[in-house]
């Protein structure tokens, strides 16, 4: 494990790492990214976690419960 141009190098990828306090201005786009897992506990709304879209994430995934997101749990309503 190394850096690199502020990057994280872990068995030779690249990987882009962020402290950035508003979602929406992560570049999620310009590093390729398509999912984002929103687990800071924070941004647990739709429209919290819908910043991160503003980067250029196609979707985002929740992990926290959230108030009014679409909640699938493995086992009790997803197969």
């Amino acid at each position: 494990v190394s850096t690199k141009d502020g990057k994280l190098i872990v068995n030779g990828r690249s990987i882009a790492v962020y402290a950035e306090r508003d979602p929406a201005n992560i570049p999620w786009g310009k590093d390729g990214a398509h999912y984002v897992v929103e687990s800071t506990g924070v941004f647990t709304t739709t429209e919290k976690a819908g910043a991160h879209l503003k980067g250029g994430a196609k979707k985002v995934v929740i992990s926290a419960p959230s108030a009014d997101a679409p909640m699938l749990v493995c086992g009790v309503n997803l197969e």
